[in-house]
Parts: C-alpha cells; structure tokens; sequence
C-alpha cells in the first residue's frame, strides 16, 4: 500500500515526458535572466524553434519593449524569494503579437538558496476558465488606459490591446457637438479599408436607424451579434456593407461609451477573415467583457477630454499673456523666439497637469528707437505660475516705460514682486507650513540701443545667454549673477544688489536668450538626465553649427539640441543686430534763444538728406522748435542758488544779551530778489555801503547753459531727443486764452506718434517720434 505523497511504481515517468505534454509554458532562467530550459509548449506559445533561445536574456521570448521594465521587476522580484504574476506582450518570429499571463516563482537550490526563476505562461485569452483570463485583458486595457492622459493616444492604445488579440476590427466614434466623428480604425494585420468604404479617421459618422451601434446607443447597452450571416443590418452606405460582406463579418459587439450619464460616442468590435481562430464568433461573455472593457475606455476618454479642455484653456490663457507669434519690426534688431509648454508629465508621477508654466519673454520698445528686452521663469508650474508671469509682464512694461537703467527696473520689479502675494493662511487648513509666499522669479533685464551698439542689462538669478560674435559661441559676461526676484519674504532686512553692467555688440553679433527648461533634466535613453552642464554644451554646438544661418534657423536649432523629453516649458529668444550702421545726427549747442533757428535749420537739413517729405519735414521743424524753445526758456529761467545776507541796522540802548533795544530785527534777504523776509527800509537809517552786491558776496557767473539735439532716422520713424542739464522733467499745462505760451508741449502731445521725457546720468532728454512718411 502507497502512502500519501508516495507514486506507485508504474506511475513514475520522467520529468521531460511530464513538462513535455504539459499545456503550460514552461521556462527556467539562472540567476542573471538566461533562459536554460524551455518545453516544447513554450516554442508554440512563443513562437521559436528548436534550441534558439537557450542562453539568450528572457527578453528575447519577443516581450515588447513597453514591458521591458516589468520583466526586469520580475527577475528581481523573484530572487529575492517572491512570487510575481502579470501579463506580458510577446511578438512572435511570423511577426504576430500574442499576450501572456506569466506566473514565476523561484526556483531554489536543495540548500535553500534561490538559483534561479522558474515562469508558468499561458496565452491570455486561451484557456477554459475563461474569466480568470480575460481578467488579464481587462488588466491589460487598465494598464493602458492608465499610462496616458492625452485622447489620441489613449484611444490609440485601446485599439492596439484589442486588435488583433480580441477583435480583427476596432473602431471607436466620439461625439464632437452633435455629430459623431471616427476617431479609431485599426484592422488586423495592417489591413487598412479601400477610400470610400468604411469611414476614416476624422469623417463624420452616420448610423441608420437599427444599425447595431445605433441600438447600443440607443440602448444605451452593449449590443452582441453573435452571427452576421443570420442577421441583416442596414450599413451607412452600400459600399460600406458591400466591403463587410467582402471582409466575411462574422460576428460584432458594440457598446456605448457612456460616463457620467453623458454619451461620449460608441466603440466597435467584429471578427473577419483577416485571422484564423477556432471560434470566429463571439458570445455573451464577450458582449459583458466589452462592456466593462467599454465603461474603463469612457472614462479615461473623459479624462482625458477634460485634461485636453483644461490644458488648451491654459495655453490661450499664457498665450494672450506673451507676446504674439511674429515679434515687431525694430530697428537695427532682428527677433526670433519660441514657446513651448512641456508635454504632460504622467508618466512622471506628477499626476493631471496642463504643463503650462511661468516662462515669460517681452520686447518692449523704449524712448528713441531704444528696446527693453526680458527673459525670465517664474517658479512652479501650472494656471498660478501662468498668472504671475502674466502679471509681472505687464509689470515690467509699466516700469520700463519709466527709461530708468536696468538695476533701478530690477530692483522697482522686486519689491512689487515681494508684495504682490501676502502671506496667508491657505484656506484648507491650519498649518503653519500652509502660508502663501511671494513668487521666486529668475529674469535679466536689458536695454539695446541700435545707434550706439550698447546693451545695458541687470540680472536677477537668471542664466547668462549665449554671443555669437564672428561665428564664434559663447556667453555673455554677467560680473554678478544677482538674487532672484521675490527672494526676500516682506519683513525681512537686507538689500539684494542688482549691477548695472553694458557691453557694446559688434555689428552682426547674436543673443540667444532661454529658459531653464531647455537644459533642466533633459533624459537620456537610459532614464537617467543630462546634467546641466551637458545640456548647455549640447545648445552651445547645435548653435555653433549654425551660427551663421538666420534667427529662426538658430532658435530652432537651440530648441531641438537635446534630446528627449522636455520636463518644464522653454522660452527662447534670439537677438541679432544690424551688420550697417544707421543714421544719425548730433549737435550741441548754447542755451540761447538765437540758437532756436540754428538747430531748426539743423533738423531741416537732416530731414532733407533723409528723403522725409516737405509736409511732413516742415511738421517735425516746428515741434523742434517747440521742444528747443521750452528747453532753452527754462534754462535761461532757472533760479540762482539762494544766497542769505544780514543788514545790519543802527545800534540802540544796549538791552539783554547785548541786543539793541527797541531796534528792529535784523533783515534777511535773498540776493536774486525773490521775496524779502522784511523791509530794509522799515524803522531806521539804511546805509547804501553795507548794500553790497558786487564783489563781497563772492558771487560767480554761472556757466553758459547749453543742450544738445540728436536726430535718429529709423526704416519707419524718426525720433527727436533734446539733452539739457535741467533736472526738472516737463509737464503740459493748460494754457488759458489769453496766454501767450503754454501750449508747445501740447502740441507735440497732439502731433507726434509719441513723446516723453527721461532722466539722464547729467539732467533730462526730452523725446518725441513721428512716422516717416506716413501713406
């Protein structure tokens, strides 16, 4: 008699006949993921013959590379003593693709020790207990569905789960307004319908009443037809149903895709002659193994329209925030620039995001022909970030327009970058660690003028950006990198300094202006990222290579110089100047009113060489004037420094403190006659020799007043300034009627395209801009 555990004699056969008939693939790896051992039902599942594996890595069973990385989890997994079951995607040699559902345990030494791994593999979808293993499909689709936020690639992996494991045929229509378009077709084998037959991606559908799909919506229920031969359906076209009754339909499933009680569309399933399998036909298992397969593909196709909806409100937002796609036309300057936003971040582990994010660039045009220019990236990521960097843009345009140096920009910028958000309490909670702080903001701020060749910037934490000079790349010089913006939180004490910096830019010579994201973790092939550095050195030699090609050529050269995915958005600006010179003309002359006409004929004959029309010439002479007669009217107004004298009055009885009794007191005055503080002539004698005003005082004559008048020519404007020492920055006034002056500012306020006034390093210039030759 056996006992249990023991097999009668006649019951024992060798090993290799028992793994020889066993309906499972059987496959035994070492410890370092070569295959020693497959039985003969692994060369049929898998698809190779003979020995040709043997000694090979287990990715060579043909598992697809998106599951490269859960065959490498299994082989450490088990190692370590664990169990590991999944589902993996093979490509057979005949190029057919087959799913598996894999067991593996480890396979251990009679010491206890773990030798090797041992997988169990059956096909997924072949097997008689049927629920088991199509739960491997619905895991499979789960998968899927879960790697993508994006709609066509959501719907894309769908198709390519179900066809041609499930289905020979895969079609999916989605609701755009009230009409459904075809937004998945994908056939067995490559297949592809002739034009004209069934409907293609991006055509609109139309079902007939009591087509199947039309039911399943109507039913709002999966619809199986489990034998086309025995039921006759209209088609949407005679040669679309001429093309099924070609293709031998033999059976179909159609489900709606519904979510939320809202219908998003429907998808579609049907077997053909396009494969050989035992049992061409579906069941009701199928039609209930769809349906659930239906309701996961309904909502990621919700997600990821919402996702698509919210990113794309999120791109018009930050678009309407930057400036347009094509940058102004400027003087001496030729402009190029990119935006990007990065690609959403799933696949990351970041979760749903827009991927918009704070990256920011302006070209802002100044007084005379001059431009700001700014580059810069807001902290964070997402609609907040958009918001900020929306803000501080209009910011800075407000300021420039100021026409202080950069560093005073900077510094004005980030003090209203540290008050803009106020420390609060988030409304989610009672966490100290909850408070709101101000934005940290990186940006360099720079002022080009075209005439002079010279670039004043200022930085605030931001990245020096490449020079190209003469074919030759490298960096702009910045002596100090400065703070970033919003570093100090309200409150704090200290001062972070901004240097004022220049350069003068050979004719010809290249600015390319980025954002971080361009060489922030930038990934490589093998999932780890390029370092900082090797991303800038990448972007130094793709520019490099076409440093002497257009800006367009370069900025997108920048773009594309590192490869793989991009982890933040870019923003890249390319910044050329004029290989000529243009034209300009320069005086200085005295403060006189005689001088009003001398540069008046100055201005006219500048005008003249430069091809301006009479009409409009003679129009830019009389705002000269207007602008030359204020300056030199103030200068020959402005008061005399104030200058105090005593008078000294008769001696009276002496009183207390040596002070003369009943005298009055002594008369102070002002030398250039503005007001007496008394009357010198009041309550005594006056002697005329301690009236003094020649010598004694000490007075100088002041020096001559003089300004300065520069005339810029442009391809489509001219521009006026007038220098002068005077400090005081003009005003319109409102003349009355009777005046006689008053009105020559208001004048060119009404007259020229624009005017102002800005501080200089040694008084004021006074501006204005009109077209040249207006049409």
């Amino acid at each position: 008699m056996s006992h249990w555990g023991e097999a009668p004699d006649e019951a024992h056969l060798p090993p290799e006949t028992v793994l020889a008939q066993m309906e499972m693939a059987v496959i035994v790896c070492d410890r370092f993921s070569n295959i020693i051992y497959g039985n003969s039902f692994a060369r049929q599942l898998f698809g190779f013959g003979g020995d040709a594996i043997i000694g090979h890595s287990i990715l060579s069973l043909g598992i697809a590379e998106e599951d490269h990385e859960q065959a490498t989890e299994l082989a450490k997994h088990v190692l370590k003593g664990g169990v590991w079951e999944g589902t993996f995607c093979n490509l057979r040699a005949d190029g057919t693709t087959v799913y598996t559902r894999a067991h593996a345990v480890p396979l251990r030494h009679p010491s206890g020790a773990v030798d090797g791994v041992v997988i169990f593999a059956r096909e997924a979808l072949r097997s008689n207990q049927r629920e088991q293993d199509r739960y491997g499909l619905m895991e499979r689709i789960g998968e899927r569905l879960a790697g993508s936020l994006e709609l066509e690639s959501t719907l894309r992996r769908v198709a390519d789960t179900l066809v041609p494991q499930f289905a020979d045929h895969c079609f999916i229509d989605l609701y755009s307004g009230d009409r459904l378009y075809r937004r998945v077709s994908r056939h067995a084998g490559g297949w592809e319908p002739p034009p004209g037959t069934w409907a293609e991606v991006g055509e609109p559908v139309s079902y007939p009443p009591g087509h199947f799909s039309a039911k399943a919506m109507d039913r709002r229920d999966a619809v199986l037809v489990e034998d086309m031969i025995q039921h006759r359906f209209t088609a949407p076209s005679e040669s679309s149903q001429r093309l099924g009754h070609e293709m031998g339909i033999t059976s179909v499933i159609s489900a709606p895709l519904l979510v939320r009680g809202e219908m998003l569309g429907v998808m579609s399933l049907a077997l053909s002659n396009l494969s050989k399998r035992p049992d061409p036909h579906y069941d009701g298992f199928d039609r209930d193994l769809l349906g659930a397969i239906a309701s996961r593909v309904a909502l990621a196709v919700d997600n990821a329209l919402l996702f698509e909806e919210e990113r794309e409100t999120a791109l018009a937002f930050q678009k309407h925030l930057l400036p347009g796609d094509r940058p102004p036309p400027l003087d001496g300057l030729q402009i190029a620039w990119r935006y990007e936003p990065a690609r959403p971040l799933e696949s990351h582990g970041h979760g749903i995001q827009t991927q918009v994010g704070g990256d920011w660039y302006d070209v802002i045009p100044l007084s005379a022909g001059r431009v700001g220019l700014v580059i810069g990236d807001v902290e964070g990521r997402g609609a907040r970030a958009a918001a900020v960097m929306g803000q501080l843009r209009a910011a800075l345009r407000a300021f420039a327009q100021d026409d202080k140096p950069p560093a005073d920009i900077l510094r004005k910028l980030d003090e209203w970058v540290r008050t803009m958000t106020r420390p609060e309490r988030m409304r989610s909670g009672w966490n100290s660690d909850d408070l709101v702080r101000p934005p940290l903001v990186s940006c360099t701020y720079f002022v080009y003028d075209a005439w002079s060749r010279v670039l004043e910037f200022a930085n605030a934490g931001h990245d020096p950006p490449l020079l190209i000079v003469d074919g030759e790349v490298g960096e702009l010089d910045f002596e100090s990198e400065g703070g970033m913006l919003g570093l100090r939180a309200p409150g704090m004490g200290g001062e972070l300094l901004f240097n004022e910096e220049s350069a003068e830019l050979k004719p010809g010579s290249t600015l390319v202006l980025y954002t971080d994201g361009l060489i922030d973790r930038r990934s490589k092939d093998d999932g780890d990222y390029h370092t900082r550095e090797e991303a800038r050195e990448m972007v130094r030699a793709a520019v490099a290579g076409v440093a002497r090609g257009g800006v367009e050529a370069i900025a997108n050269a920048a773009y594309d110089a590192v490869p793989g995915d991009i982890d933040d958005d870019v923003a890249i600006v390319v910044i050329r100047t004029a290989a000529e010179e243009l034209a300009v003309e320069e005086r200085t002359f005295t403060a006189e009113p005689i001088m009003v006409s001398e540069a008046r004929r100055m201005a006219s004959d500048a005008f003249a060489t430069w091809g301006m029309l009479d009409e409009q010439a003679e129009l830019a002479c009389l705002l000269v004037s207007e602008v030359v007669t204020n300056v030199v009217l103030h200068a020959t107004a402005t008061p005399s420094p104030r200058r105090e004298m005593v008078v000294p009055v008769p001696a009276g009885p002496p009183g207390r403190g040596g002070e003369p009794l009943g005298a009055p007191p002594a008369v102070q005055f002002n030398t250039d006659f503005g007001a007496l503080d008394a009357d010198p002539f009041e309550g005594g004698a006056f002697d005329e020799d301690d009236w003094n005003l020649g010598a004694d005082l000490g007075r100088r004559e002041p020096p001559t007043k003089e300004f300065r008048l520069r005339l810029r020519r442009g391809a489509d404007a001219i521009w006026v300034e007038v220098f002068d020492s005077d400090m005081r920055l003009p005003r319109i006034r409102s003349a009355g009627e009777t005046d006689e002056g008053g009105r020559g500012l208001y004048l060119v306020d009404q007259l020229a395209t624009r005017w102002g006034a800005r501080p200089t390093s040694d008084g004021k210039a006074v501006w204005f801009e009109l077209p040249l030759n207006p049409g």
